[in-house]
């Protein structure tokens, strides 16, 4: 048991956050519904928040820019092996350029607890005229 504390606290075992999207392509404006799949690692975990980033990335500079940001605050604890869905909606802004060579948008979300390595996923969406 000790073993298996002290690895998730390193990452190995811990609980992972995934958040699913009824669809990948979205026009500006619209709302964004899924919901966040919490899955319990090897031992139980206190989770302190969740984070997640709508970034626009422009590929032709390399700029990075975050448009907005939902934070989930909580003292939840996520048991042993459990599953856990949280709803996620988003309401993407009203003007934002489309997707293309030069442009991508994607979701990063943060899962943290009060102890050990964050755990991260990466979402790609299409923003479309």
């Amino acid at each position: 048991m000790i073993l298996r504390k002290s690895m998730s606290l390193l990452g190995i075992g811990s609980a992972q956050i995934d958040l699913v999207l009824l669809k990948k392509t979205y026009r500006p404006d619209e709302y964004i519904n899924g919901h966040f799949l919490i899955k319990g690692g090897t031992v139980e975990q206190q989770i302190k928040r969740i984070e997640c980033d709508l970034v626009m990335i422009n590929h032709s500079t390399g700029l990075e820019q975050i448009i907005d940001t939902t934070i989930i605050l909580t003292s939840r604890l996520i048991y042993s092996e459990e599953s856990n869905k949280l709803p996620f909606t988003f309401k993407l802004p009203a003007f934002m350029p489309i997707s293309s060579k030069e442009i991508s948008y994607c979701f990063r979300t943060k899962l943290t607890f009060d102890e050990g390595v964050q755990s991260k996923d990466q979402d790609t969406i299409q923003i479309i005229q």
